[in-house]
């Protein structure tokens, strides 16, 4: 019951010390939400740019076109061949007739060159569209489809994958670096601007000490109040985060420039961004409150 009542007694303390200085309290907040506001836009980008990536990804099919003679057994040979190749996520056939109807039904044009084209006469290929697991066995899985008897022509945009692959690598690398790095930014910003807090209030803590506090219930009230200082200087990022997503999300419809560069989609997304701003907030205020005690008042 004791520890009970000196914890509550703590966090009562705390909470009202950073009402109590106020205009020392606004500097961390402002810090922490200016900061926390920069980390938010850097995490919505970079989840973004990776849900880019991941559907550009999936998209990429090996279409593997069959040889015009081919054999419905052999055709099933080649069926369960790719199957138990390594990589494979799905593989959808497509007879020649599929296919000629598919392209009528897409323009005039072709309706009227192809309507008389039978099984015989049309000179489209029948084909396997096959997706992989990984990306980067694409090559791998495209090459031992080939080899295989009755397979006239693989292709998967062989060279611009491999560069596409190469750039989402990159990307992906930038923008979690940026992340982390505006992470440390932030810890930094705010500890410094703690330690500031804190040394303004030396003499308060002079006379703790004098009253005979222990230096850990020096620091406890303190880093109560970095936890407090975390919490209000995140509600505005996470409002705007909430918010201004939500907006963004409606007004380009899900989308940025092209159906093929979609948004993710606002829940529970802005929900995940907010509880990792919330404690981002937490944490560096209360890291940088008890670092500031301990280290810059050397207590």
């Amino acid at each position: 019951m004791k520890a009970i009542r000196i914890f509550t007694r703590n966090i009562r303390d705390s909470f009202k010390s950073v009402f109590r200085n106020f205009s020392l309290s606004l500097a961390s907040i402002s810090c922490i939400t200016i900061t926390l506001i920069v980390v938010a836009i850097a995490i919505i980008l970079s989840q973004n740019v990776n849900n880019f990536t991941e559907l550009v990804e999936g998209d990429v099919t090996i279409v593997t076109f069959l040889k015009r003679d081919i054999t419905e057994e052999q055709t099933e040979t080649i069926d369960k061949q790719i199957n138990n190749l390594p990589y494979i996520e799905s593989i959808e056939y497509k007879s020649k007739m599929e296919l000629t109807k598919e392209m009528m039904g897409s323009s005039e044009v072709f309706e009227s060159v192809m309507k008389n084209w039978d099984e015989d006469s049309t000179p489209i290929q029948a084909t396997f569209q096959v997706k992989v697991k990984d990306i980067n066995e694409i090559k791998y899985v495209a090459e031992e489809i080939e080899k295989m008897d009755g397979v006239d022509l693989v292709k998967y945009g062989e060279g611009m994958v491999e560069q596409l692959v190469s750039l989402f690598d990159i990307v992906r690398k930038i923008s979690i670096g940026m992340v982390i790095a505006l992470i440390i930014v932030t810890a930094f910003l705010i500890t410094n601007t703690i330690k500031i807090t804190i040394f303004s209030r030396k003499r308060e803590i002079e006379i703790m000490r004098l009253v005979g506090a222990s230096n850990i219930n020096i620091k406890i009230p303190f880093i109560f109040e970095g936890l407090f200082l975390g919490i209000i200087g995140s509600i505005i990022p996470i409002l705007l985060s909430m918010f201004g997503y939500v907006k963004l999300y409606q007004k380009f419809d899900g989308q940025l420039f092209s159906p093929f560069i979609k948004l993710i989609t606002p829940e529970p997304f802005i929900y995940l961004i907010s509880l990792v701003l919330l404690a981002i907030g937490i944490a560096v205020g209360m890291f940088g409150s008890y670092t500031a005690v301990r280290k810059h008042l050397k207590i």
